[in-house]
């Protein structure tokens, strides 16, 4: 099957390689090559879909946007003594988030994964580095040119972040596909399962990126100084991404091809332009999803902190939150042992159903360790559900939009955060946890009619499996 060592070097070059079909074995380093992996059960497929090193790397280039806003926000609160002006800097890195993402991700879709990520790497580090020399050189942050300084240098940060996550997505799903066309119809089943693994990885990676980022600034922030945290990710932004943006997994997305005007007696333009905002109108959905999550996610952040401060300290609300990113976290690597035959939209709509559900057990503890375990049980249908709404993104995305749609994806998550928080904060500050927990709740019932829409959707779609 693998060539041997004995043949000409000219054939070996003429040869693709196992794992990465469009490029030549020559232009490929060593390390790419498959070997025997130690993952347990089916996640030892992807080391040799991706190359042994792709999976660490991918996890580690994410950590600084996961650093970014919560870094943001402890430099700028402790050099301010304001926590009025930290968090609008923290949201400025939100907005900007989920404003750049779709942009690098349509960028990648044209051009390629790797110039644009080696060029936001570039940027992020030097806004991030900007950023830290603004919050200590400015004079008065209550002057309004000053404050602007911060929140564009900020905005900028959150922009130019490189958009790791959402772009691994999109390799796997170039690895995973690639199967249908190469290895005939008995292999749809055996690339769903190569998918539905490195997808269910994916929402675990994120989990603890999103978890331990958090952490991490924290730590530094306090044990040594408030710069230190975004100083680290500058620096990891710096070296990391650039070797995620050139391993070699980025040579099986090819980036879209200009599509020329249309000939004399081809589709009428008219038409071209219903087909493509049908299709945009599909990718809505699982859009939207995100935005739901993403505001459950924000919303159960800002009520416990409310219900916490009742018991405890409102800063323990993190701890807490993160016992459901736990829970999620094992939940998202269960999907890879899912059925096959359990459809995708099926999947969303139980899942969801059960967030929901689970959801309004929010409202019954009365103390810290109670709330502890009803958010292990809450966490267990949301990995499920975020692994699900990026599959199917991936159906419903156009043809050679897939970075496109899984950046906005992402945005979504990021642009539902701030709404959630925001809306729980406004209930909690006048009516008390209670009320702000009825935006998590509410959430989740989005996400379960999204999900019955979705299902509509799939089945409307050739050679998908709603």
């Amino acid at each position: 099957m693998n060539s041997s060592p004995q043949k000409s070097a000219a054939n070996t070059a003429l040869k693709p390689h196992p794992e990465f079909p469009s490029a030549p074995q020559s232009a490929l380093p060593p390390s790419a090559a498959p070997r025997r992996s130690r993952l347990p059960g089916r996640f030892a497929r992807l080391p040799e879909l991706a190359g042994r090193n792709f999976l660490p790397l991918g996890l580690f280039a994410r950590l600084p946007l996961a650093m970014l806003t919560v870094g943001t926000l402890t430099l700028v609160t402790a050099v301010s003594h304001s926590y009025a002006i930290g968090g609008l800097a923290a949201g400025a890195v939100g907005i900007g988030s989920a404003l750049g993402a779709p942009v690098l991700g349509s960028l990648a879709d044209r051009s390629g994964q790797r110039p644009v990520l080696l060029v936001a790497a570039v940027v992020n580090a030097v806004t991030v580095i900007a950023l830290l020399v603004a919050a200590y050189l400015t004079p008065d942050f209550n002057a309004p040119t000053d404050a602007i300084a911060i929140l564009v240098t900020a905005f900028l940060a959150g922009a130019s972040c490189p958009q790791v996550g959402p772009m691994a997505r999109v390799r796997w799903m170039a690895l995973t596909t690639r199967n249908l066309n190469t290895n005939g119809p008995g292999s749809v089943a055996s690339s769903r399962a190569d998918l539905d693994t490195a997808l269910s990885y994916e929402g675990t990676a994120d989990e603890v990126t999103f978890v331990l980022g958090p952490a991490l600034v924290g730590i530094l922030a306090s044990l040594v100084a408030p710069w230190l945290p975004l100083a680290l990710a500058a620096v990891l932004t710096a070296t990391l991404v650039p070797a995620f943006a050139v391993h070699p997994s980025q040579l099986a997305v090819v980036p879209a091809k200009r599509k020329a005007r249309a000939a004399v007696g081809s589709v009428p333009a008219q038409r071209q332009s219903s087909v493509r905002s049908v299709a945009w109108l599909k990718v809505a959905v699982p859009v939207l999803a995100m935005v739901c999550m993403g505001t459950f996610f924000g919303a159960t952040q800002n009520a416990l902190s409310a219900f916490s401060a009742q018991f405890a300290t409102a800063e323990i609300a993190g701890l807490m939150y993160s016992v459901m990113g736990l829970s999620s976290a094992v939940a998202a690597l269960s999907v890879a042992y899912w059925p096959q035959r359990f459809g995708l939209a099926i999947r969303w709509v139980l899942a969801a159903a059960a967030m929901t559900a689970f959801s309004l057990l929010l409202f019954l503890p009365a103390g810290i360790w109670p709330m502890v375990i009803v958010l292990l049980v809450l966490g267990i249908p949301v990995g499920p559900v975020m692994v699900t709404v990026f599959s199917i993104g991936g159906v419903v995305a156009p043809a050679g939009r897939m970075a496109t749609v899984m950046t906005a994806l992402a945005s979504g998550i990021v642009a539902g955060t701030a709404l959630g928080a925001y809306f729980a904060g406004q209930l909690a500050q006048t009516q008390g946890p209670g009320a702000a927990f009825v935006v998590s709740t509410s959430a989740s019932g989005a996400l379960l009619l999204l999900g019955i829409v979705a299902g509509l959707v799939l089945r409307r779609r050739p050679n998908t499996q709603p």
